[in-house]
Protein backbone atom coordinates (compact mmCIF):
# COMPACT_ATOMS: atom_id res chain seq x y z
CA UNK A 1 0.00 0.00 0.00
CA UNK A 2 1.36 3.38 -0.97
CA UNK A 3 1.77 5.90 1.85
CA UNK A 4 -0.62 8.84 1.97
CA UNK A 5 0.55 12.15 0.61
CA UNK A 6 1.82 14.54 3.28
CA UNK A 7 -0.31 17.55 4.15
CA UNK A 8 0.90 21.00 5.08
CA UNK A 9 0.58 23.24 8.09
CA UNK A 10 -2.38 25.04 6.54
CA UNK A 11 -4.32 21.79 6.81
CA UNK A 12 -3.76 21.70 10.55
CA UNK A 13 -5.40 25.09 10.90
CA UNK A 14 -8.55 23.67 9.29
CA UNK A 15 -8.96 21.34 12.27
CA UNK A 16 -10.85 24.16 14.00
CA UNK A 17 -13.54 24.20 11.27
CA UNK A 18 -17.13 24.15 12.45
CA UNK A 19 -20.47 24.27 10.71
CA UNK A 20 -20.73 27.91 11.82
CA UNK A 21 -17.98 28.56 9.26
CA UNK A 22 -20.35 27.66 6.42
CA UNK A 23 -21.18 30.92 4.60
CA UNK A 24 -24.69 32.12 3.89
CA UNK A 25 -25.99 29.99 1.02
CA UNK A 26 -29.18 31.93 0.35
CA UNK A 27 -29.88 31.86 -3.38
CA UNK A 28 -27.59 28.85 -3.93
CA UNK A 29 -28.84 25.47 -5.12
CA UNK A 30 -27.32 22.26 -3.78
CA UNK A 31 -27.96 18.86 -5.37
CA UNK A 32 -27.18 15.86 -3.16
CA UNK A 33 -27.44 12.18 -4.04
CA UNK A 34 -28.57 9.67 -1.43
CA UNK A 35 -30.36 11.58 1.34
CA UNK A 36 -32.61 8.97 2.94
CA UNK A 37 -30.22 8.70 5.87
CA UNK A 38 -26.65 8.97 7.07
CA UNK A 39 -24.21 11.38 5.47
CA UNK A 40 -26.53 12.58 2.72
CA UNK A 41 -29.28 13.53 5.12
CA UNK A 42 -26.86 15.25 7.50
CA UNK A 43 -25.30 17.17 4.61
CA UNK A 44 -28.68 18.25 3.27
CA UNK A 45 -29.84 19.44 6.70
CA UNK A 46 -26.77 21.60 7.28
CA UNK A 47 -26.80 23.13 3.80
CA UNK A 48 -30.51 23.83 4.23
CA UNK A 49 -29.88 25.46 7.58
CA UNK A 50 -27.51 27.86 5.87
CA UNK A 51 -30.04 28.91 3.25
CA UNK A 52 -29.43 26.63 0.28
CA UNK A 53 -32.31 25.43 -1.90
CA UNK A 54 -32.04 21.65 -1.96
CA UNK A 55 -32.55 19.09 -4.69
CA UNK A 56 -32.17 15.65 -3.16
CA UNK A 57 -32.27 12.20 -4.73
CA UNK A 58 -33.52 8.86 -3.47
CA UNK A 59 -34.53 5.47 -4.82
CA UNK A 60 -37.39 4.90 -2.38
CA UNK A 61 -40.31 7.34 -2.38
CA UNK A 62 -41.42 6.59 1.19
CA UNK A 63 -37.91 7.06 2.53
CA UNK A 64 -37.63 10.25 0.51
CA UNK A 65 -40.79 11.61 2.14
CA UNK A 66 -39.37 10.80 5.56
CA UNK A 67 -36.08 12.52 4.71
CA UNK A 68 -37.89 15.65 3.51
CA UNK A 69 -39.85 15.74 6.77
CA UNK A 70 -36.65 15.40 8.81
CA UNK A 71 -34.95 18.14 6.80
CA UNK A 72 -37.97 20.39 7.28
CA UNK A 73 -37.92 19.82 11.03
CA UNK A 74 -34.18 20.46 11.37
CA UNK A 75 -33.99 23.30 8.83
CA UNK A 76 -37.35 25.11 8.91
CA UNK A 77 -38.02 27.09 5.77
CA UNK A 78 -35.58 25.14 3.61
CA UNK A 79 -36.89 24.45 0.12
CA UNK A 80 -36.52 20.77 -0.76
CA UNK A 81 -37.28 19.11 -4.10
CA UNK A 82 -36.95 15.35 -4.60
CA UNK A 83 -35.75 13.57 -7.73
CA UNK A 84 -36.04 9.80 -8.06
CA UNK A 85 -32.63 8.30 -8.86
CA UNK A 86 -31.25 4.77 -8.99
CA UNK A 87 -27.51 4.94 -9.61
CA UNK A 88 -27.44 1.18 -10.22
CA UNK A 89 -29.27 1.84 -13.50
CA UNK A 90 -27.54 3.96 -16.12
CA UNK A 91 -30.84 4.44 -17.92
CA UNK A 92 -32.49 5.80 -14.78
CA UNK A 93 -29.43 7.87 -13.92
CA UNK A 94 -29.40 9.67 -17.26
CA UNK A 95 -33.18 10.15 -17.08
CA UNK A 96 -32.90 11.75 -13.64
CA UNK A 97 -29.99 13.95 -14.71
CA UNK A 98 -31.92 15.18 -17.74
CA UNK A 99 -34.87 15.94 -15.46
CA UNK A 100 -32.67 18.05 -13.21
CA UNK A 101 -31.00 19.78 -16.17
CA UNK A 102 -34.33 20.79 -17.70
CA UNK A 103 -36.00 21.78 -14.41
CA UNK A 104 -33.34 24.03 -12.89
CA UNK A 105 -31.34 26.92 -14.27
CA UNK A 106 -28.22 26.33 -12.16
CA UNK A 107 -26.43 24.02 -9.72
CA UNK A 108 -24.04 25.71 -7.31
CA UNK A 109 -23.10 22.63 -5.27
CA UNK A 110 -23.23 18.99 -6.34
CA UNK A 111 -22.51 16.37 -3.68
CA UNK A 112 -22.06 12.89 -5.15
CA UNK A 113 -22.68 10.95 -1.96
CA UNK A 114 -24.93 7.93 -2.58
CA UNK A 115 -23.37 4.50 -2.63
CA UNK A 116 -23.29 0.89 -1.50
CA UNK A 117 -20.66 -0.86 0.60
CA UNK A 118 -19.29 -4.41 0.71
CA UNK A 119 -22.36 -5.97 -0.89
CA UNK A 120 -22.66 -9.64 -1.81
CA UNK A 121 -21.77 -10.28 -5.46
CA UNK A 122 -24.40 -8.60 -7.58
CA UNK A 123 -24.83 -6.57 -10.76
CA UNK A 124 -26.32 -3.27 -11.87
CA UNK A 125 -29.19 -3.12 -14.34
CA UNK A 126 -26.67 -3.04 -17.19
CA UNK A 127 -24.61 -5.95 -15.85
CA UNK A 128 -21.68 -4.21 -14.16
CA UNK A 129 -20.39 -5.29 -10.75
CA UNK A 130 -22.70 -3.51 -8.32
CA UNK A 131 -20.20 -1.50 -6.26
CA UNK A 132 -18.07 -0.05 -9.07
CA UNK A 133 -21.25 0.32 -11.12
CA UNK A 134 -23.14 2.29 -8.47
CA UNK A 135 -20.43 4.17 -6.62
CA UNK A 136 -18.39 5.18 -9.66
CA UNK A 137 -20.13 4.57 -13.00
CA UNK A 138 -23.48 5.85 -11.75
CA UNK A 139 -21.99 9.11 -10.53
CA UNK A 140 -19.81 9.40 -13.64
CA UNK A 141 -22.90 9.18 -15.87
CA UNK A 142 -24.86 11.51 -13.55
CA UNK A 143 -22.14 14.17 -13.55
CA UNK A 144 -21.45 13.84 -17.28
CA UNK A 145 -25.13 14.31 -18.15
CA UNK A 146 -25.37 17.32 -15.81
CA UNK A 147 -22.09 18.76 -17.09
CA UNK A 148 -23.41 21.58 -19.34
CA UNK A 149 -25.44 22.94 -16.41
CA UNK A 150 -22.59 22.44 -13.94
CA UNK A 151 -20.13 24.22 -16.21
CA UNK A 152 -22.43 27.17 -16.85
CA UNK A 153 -23.08 27.46 -13.10
CA UNK A 154 -19.38 27.44 -12.08
CA UNK A 155 -20.39 24.64 -9.71
CA UNK A 156 -18.55 23.04 -6.80
CA UNK A 157 -18.53 19.24 -7.23
CA UNK A 158 -17.85 17.07 -4.17
CA UNK A 159 -17.14 13.39 -4.74
CA UNK A 160 -17.36 11.21 -1.63
CA UNK A 161 -14.56 8.67 -1.34
CA UNK A 162 -13.33 6.65 1.67
CA UNK A 163 -10.16 5.92 3.61
CA UNK A 164 -10.70 2.41 2.23
CA UNK A 165 -9.19 3.67 -1.05
CA UNK A 166 -5.90 2.92 0.71
CA UNK A 167 -6.73 -0.80 0.84
CA UNK A 168 -6.09 -1.30 -2.89
CA UNK A 169 -3.20 -0.39 -5.16
CA UNK A 170 -4.92 -0.59 -8.55
CA UNK A 171 -8.27 -0.93 -10.29
CA UNK A 172 -9.11 -3.90 -12.47
CA UNK A 173 -10.61 -1.96 -15.37
CA UNK A 174 -12.14 -5.19 -16.68
CA UNK A 175 -14.83 -4.64 -14.03
CA UNK A 176 -15.99 -1.72 -16.21
CA UNK A 177 -16.91 -4.09 -19.02
CA UNK A 178 -20.02 -6.24 -19.45
CA UNK A 179 -17.84 -9.33 -19.33
CA UNK A 180 -16.53 -8.26 -15.95
CA UNK A 181 -13.35 -9.22 -14.18
CA UNK A 182 -12.50 -12.95 -14.23
CA UNK A 183 -10.97 -12.75 -10.76
CA UNK A 184 -12.74 -14.12 -7.69
CA UNK A 185 -15.10 -11.55 -6.20
CA UNK A 186 -14.09 -9.93 -2.93
CA UNK A 187 -16.63 -7.52 -1.49
CA UNK A 188 -14.09 -5.35 0.36
CA UNK A 189 -11.61 -5.30 -2.50
CA UNK A 190 -14.35 -4.22 -4.86
CA UNK A 191 -15.51 -1.56 -2.42
CA UNK A 192 -11.96 -0.24 -2.07
CA UNK A 193 -11.59 -0.08 -5.86
CA UNK A 194 -14.89 1.78 -6.22
CA UNK A 195 -13.78 4.39 -3.67
CA UNK A 196 -10.37 4.68 -5.33
CA UNK A 197 -12.24 5.22 -8.60
CA UNK A 198 -14.24 8.03 -6.99
CA UNK A 199 -11.05 9.74 -5.85
CA UNK A 200 -9.33 9.28 -9.21
CA UNK A 201 -12.40 10.73 -10.92
CA UNK A 202 -12.47 13.81 -8.68
CA UNK A 203 -8.78 14.51 -9.24
CA UNK A 204 -8.98 13.92 -13.02
CA UNK A 205 -12.02 16.18 -13.26
CA UNK A 206 -10.04 18.87 -11.46
CA UNK A 207 -7.11 18.50 -13.86
CA UNK A 208 -9.39 18.67 -16.91
CA UNK A 209 -11.36 21.68 -15.72
CA UNK A 210 -8.18 23.61 -14.94
CA UNK A 211 -6.62 22.68 -18.28
CA UNK A 212 -9.71 23.82 -20.17
CA UNK A 213 -10.33 26.92 -18.08
CA UNK A 214 -13.81 25.85 -17.00
CA UNK A 215 -14.60 27.55 -13.65
CA UNK A 216 -15.78 24.36 -11.92
CA UNK A 217 -14.18 23.27 -8.64
CA UNK A 218 -13.80 19.51 -8.16
CA UNK A 219 -12.90 18.28 -4.67
CA UNK A 220 -13.21 15.02 -2.75
CA UNK A 221 -14.00 14.14 0.83
CA UNK A 222 -14.37 11.14 3.08
CA UNK A 223 -16.30 10.80 6.36
CA UNK A 224 -13.85 8.69 8.33
CA UNK A 225 -15.47 5.89 10.31
CA UNK A 226 -19.07 7.07 10.51
CA UNK A 227 -21.92 5.07 11.97
CA UNK A 228 -24.54 5.03 9.21
CA UNK A 229 -26.95 2.53 7.70
CA UNK A 230 -24.34 1.85 5.03
CA UNK A 231 -22.84 -0.71 7.41
CA UNK A 232 -26.22 -2.27 8.22
CA UNK A 233 -26.75 -5.59 6.43
CA UNK A 234 -29.89 -5.86 4.34
CA UNK A 235 -32.47 -8.28 5.68
CA UNK A 236 -32.12 -11.66 4.08
CA UNK A 237 -28.66 -10.95 2.62
CA UNK A 238 -25.61 -13.12 3.18
CA UNK A 239 -24.15 -10.25 5.18
CA UNK A 240 -26.83 -10.89 7.85
CA UNK A 241 -24.56 -13.60 9.18
CA UNK A 242 -22.27 -12.84 12.12
CA UNK A 243 -19.49 -10.80 10.36
CA UNK A 244 -21.92 -8.31 8.82
CA UNK A 245 -24.01 -7.90 11.95
CA UNK A 246 -20.90 -7.61 14.14
CA UNK A 247 -19.44 -4.88 11.93
CA UNK A 248 -22.60 -2.80 12.16
CA UNK A 249 -22.64 -3.10 15.96
CA UNK A 250 -18.95 -2.14 16.20
CA UNK A 251 -19.62 0.84 13.92
CA UNK A 252 -22.34 2.07 16.28
CA UNK A 253 -19.88 1.98 19.19
CA UNK A 254 -16.66 3.21 17.55
CA UNK A 255 -17.90 5.29 14.63
CA UNK A 256 -18.64 8.97 14.84
CA UNK A 257 -22.17 10.17 14.13
CA UNK A 258 -23.39 10.80 10.62
CA UNK A 259 -23.60 14.50 11.45
CA UNK A 260 -19.90 14.55 12.33
CA UNK A 261 -19.01 12.30 9.41
CA UNK A 262 -20.62 14.88 7.13
CA UNK A 263 -18.24 17.63 8.28
CA UNK A 264 -15.59 16.94 5.60
CA UNK A 265 -18.32 16.86 2.93
CA UNK A 266 -19.71 20.18 4.14
CA UNK A 267 -16.30 21.82 4.29
CA UNK A 268 -15.55 20.51 0.79
CA UNK A 269 -18.86 21.89 -0.46
CA UNK A 270 -18.59 25.37 1.04
CA UNK A 271 -15.05 26.42 2.00
CA UNK A 272 -14.25 29.36 -0.33
CA UNK A 273 -10.50 28.78 0.01
CA UNK A 274 -10.63 25.45 -1.85
CA UNK A 275 -9.66 25.80 -5.49
CA UNK A 276 -9.98 22.18 -6.69
CA UNK A 277 -7.97 19.00 -6.27
CA UNK A 278 -8.22 18.96 -2.48
CA UNK A 279 -9.17 15.88 -0.45
CA UNK A 280 -10.78 16.42 2.96
CA UNK A 281 -11.27 14.03 5.85
CA UNK A 282 -11.32 13.86 9.65
CA UNK A 283 -8.28 15.11 11.57
CA UNK A 284 -8.27 12.43 14.28
CA UNK A 285 -6.28 9.21 14.58
CA UNK A 286 -6.05 7.39 11.23
CA UNK A 287 -8.63 9.85 9.87
CA UNK A 288 -11.35 7.92 11.67
CA UNK A 289 -13.08 10.86 13.34
CA UNK A 290 -12.67 14.51 14.25
CA UNK A 291 -12.83 17.97 12.72
CA UNK A 292 -12.22 18.13 8.96
CA UNK A 293 -8.97 19.11 7.30
CA UNK A 294 -7.05 18.49 4.09
CA UNK A 295 -5.76 14.92 4.13
CA UNK A 296 -3.45 12.89 1.96
CA UNK A 297 -4.17 10.23 -0.60
CA UNK A 298 -2.18 7.28 -1.85
CA UNK A 299 0.24 7.43 -4.75
CA UNK A 300 -2.23 5.33 -6.74
CA UNK A 301 -4.96 7.93 -6.24
CA UNK A 302 -2.59 10.54 -7.67
CA UNK A 303 -1.69 8.39 -10.71
CA UNK A 304 -2.63 10.53 -13.70
CA UNK A 305 -2.16 7.68 -16.19
CA UNK A 306 -4.55 5.44 -14.26
CA UNK A 307 -7.03 8.30 -13.86
CA UNK A 308 -7.04 8.95 -17.60
CA UNK A 309 -7.49 5.24 -18.37
CA UNK A 310 -10.36 5.07 -15.88
CA UNK A 311 -12.01 8.09 -17.51
CA UNK A 312 -11.81 6.47 -20.96
CA UNK A 313 -13.09 3.14 -19.63
CA UNK A 314 -15.96 4.93 -17.89
CA UNK A 315 -16.98 6.73 -21.07
CA UNK A 316 -16.99 3.40 -22.89
CA UNK A 317 -18.94 1.63 -20.13
CA UNK A 318 -21.62 4.32 -19.83
CA UNK A 319 -21.74 5.24 -23.50
CA UNK A 320 -21.57 8.90 -22.48
CA UNK A 321 -18.76 11.14 -23.77
CA UNK A 322 -17.58 13.40 -20.94
CA UNK A 323 -15.80 16.19 -22.78
CA UNK A 324 -14.75 18.82 -20.25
Amino acid sequence: MSPPQEVGASSLAAMTWRTDDIPDLTGKRAVITGVTGGLGLATAIELGRHGADLVVTARNAAKADDAVARIGKAAPGARVDVVSLDLASLADTTRAAREVATTYDRIDILVNNAGVMATPKSETAEGFELQIGTNHLGHFAWTATLWPLLASSSARIVTVSSFMHRSVTDIDLRSLTKEGSPRRYGRWKSYGESKLADLLFAMELDRRTKASGVPVVSVAAHPGYASTNLTKPAAGSKAMFLPGVAMHQVSKVLGQSAAHGAWPLLMAATDPELTGGEYLGPSGFSEMRGRPKRVGMTRTARDETLASALWTASESATGIPFDV
